[in-house]
C-alpha cells in the first residue's frame, strides 16, 4: 500500500526534512560527532531518551491501518552519548522485549523495549560497545567498521550468536553474544567471487535467516545495489555453506536496506529511495516462501510504501517478532547518519494483520 502526499513548497520544517533526505542519500556531507572519545573495549551503560510517535501520518491522526499493516506506535530516540546513532541492522527477541542494533561506525547497542499494551513507550537498560577483531583488538578503520545488517543465528540476545553484514570491506561475520555483549567474531561466511564487484558503499546491506520452508535455517543476503543490474536486485542464499544467487525485481529505483524472515519462511525486504524532487521514501516488500530459492527471480508484493508525509527517516533496519497476543510485529529503525540536527533515529512498529 502506498502512503504519501504531494510535496508542498518548503517551509523551515520542510527544508530540514529535505536536508535530512539529502543526508540520508549521501548527497550532503555528514556532520561527525563532536569530540568523540576513542571507543573503549568494554561495554558501557547509556541513557536513551524516547519521544513517542502517536501517528504514522503527520497530517492524519485517525488512520492506523495501511493495507495488511497496522501501526502500533513509534519512538524518536536520542542520547547524550556521542557514539549513539547510525543504526542499521536490527534484532528484536521473540517476546519483543530486547533489541540489538549495529551502527556503521562500529558500535552495537542493546536495550529493553517497554510497552503500554501494544504501543512501544521507551528503551531502558541500554548498553553500547565496539566491534572487535578476531584477536580481540577494537576495530578502528572505517572500511572495517561499516556494519549494515544483523540476524540472530541461535540462542538469544543474552547468550547466542549473530551474523553481521559489512560493506566497504565486504564480509558477513559470526559474532557470539555473552552476557548480552558482542564478542570477537569466530568466522566468516564464504562470499561468492562476484561479491568483489560490489561498490564500496553499496555492499552487503541485508542479512536474514529463513525461519521456515524448504530452506529453513538458510542465510539470505542482498547487496544494496549490485553493479550493472538496473532492473533487479542481487543477493545470495547459502545452501550447504555455498552461496547461490537469487534476484528480485527492481520497482521504481529503490535500494535494499534490510531483510527479515517471517516464521513460515516468507521473506520481507526493506527498501529506500531518494530523489531530489521528493526526498526519501521507504518500502516493505513480501516474497512468498516458495519463491525464496536458488536461481529465483522474485517479484514480491508491496506491503507499505511511504514518503516524508509519514513519520519516516532513513529507514535501514527491519526485525520481526511474535507478540504475546500472537501478532507478528515488524520493527523498523533509521540511520540518522550522526546528523542529530537534520535527521532522527526513528523506531516504528507495525502488526502484520491476517
Amino acid at each position: 500500500m502506498r502512503v504519501g502526499a504531494p510535496l508542498r513548497p518548503l517551509d523551515r520544517r520542510g527544508f530540514l526534512r529535505r536536508s535530512a533526505a539529502l543526508l540520508a542519500a549521501g548527497a550532503l556531507p555528514a556532520i561527525p560527532p563532536l569530540a568523540a572519545a576513542p571507543a573503549s573495549s568494554q561495554p558501557r551503560a547509556i541513557d536513551i531518551v524516547a519521544r513517542p510517535i502517536a501517528h504514522f501520518l503527520r497530517a492524519n491522526t485517525t488512520t492506523r491501518r495501511f493495507g495488511s499493516l497496522e501501526f502500533r506506535g513509534g519512538l524518536v530516540l536520542t542520547s547524550q552519548d556521542r557514539d549513539f546513532g547510525g543504526l542499521s541492522g536490527l534484532i528484536v527477541e521473540p517476546d519483543g522485549r530486547r533489541l540489538l542494533s549495529v551502527s556503521d561506525e562500529g558500535m552495537w547497542v542493546s536495550a529493553t523495549l517497554t510497552y503500554d499494551n501494544a504501543r512501544p513507550t521507551g528503551l531502558t537498560n541500554a548498553r553500547m560497545g565496539p566491534f572487535r577483531a578476531q584477536g580481540g583488538r577494537v576495530l578502528d578503520r572505517k572500511r572495517d567498521l561499516d556494519a549494515e545488517a544483523l540476524a540472530l543465528v541461535e540462542g538469544n540476545l543474552s547468550i547466542g550468536s549473530v551474523l553481521i553484514g559489512f560493506e566497504r570491506n565486504h564480509r558477513i561475520g559470526r559474532f557470539p553474544l555473552l552476557d548480552g555483549a558482542l564478542q570477537p567474531p569466530t568466522g566468516y561466511l564464504k562470499l561468492p567471487p562476484e561479491a568483489r564487484r560490489m561498490s564500496s558503499n553499496k555492499g552487503i546491506e541485508a542479512v536474514a535467516i529463513l525461519q521456515g520452508g524448504p530452506h529453513k535455517g538458510a542465510v539470505v543476503a542482498f547487496s544494496e545495489r549490485f553493479p550493472d543490474t538496473p532492473a533487479q536486485h542481487t543477493g545470495w542464499i547459502w545452501i550447504g555453506g555455498e552461496p547461490r544467487r537469487l534476484t528480485f525485481a527492481d520497482i521504481g529505483g529503490f535500494e535494499v536496506t534490510d531483510a527479515a524472515s517471517l516464521p513460515d519462511g516468507t521473506l520481507l525486504v526493506l527498501e529506500r529511495r531518494f530523489r531530489w524532487s521528493e526526498g526519501v521514501k521507504m518500502r516493505i516488500r513480501r516474497f512468498p516462501v516458495d519463491a525464496v530459492r536458488p536461481g529465483s527471480a522474485m517479484e514480491g508484493q508491496v506491503l507499505l510504501e511511504a514518503d516524508l508525509s509519514a513519520e519516516i527517516d532513513n529507514m535501514e533496519g527491519l526485525a520481526v517478532h511474535r507478540a504475546s497476543t500472537g501478532e507478528t510485529v515488524l520493527t523498523l529503525v533509521s540511520d540518522n547518519n550522526f546528523n542529530a540536527v537534520l535527521q532522527r533515529t526513528v523506531l516504528l512498529q507495525f502488526a502484520l494483520v491476517g
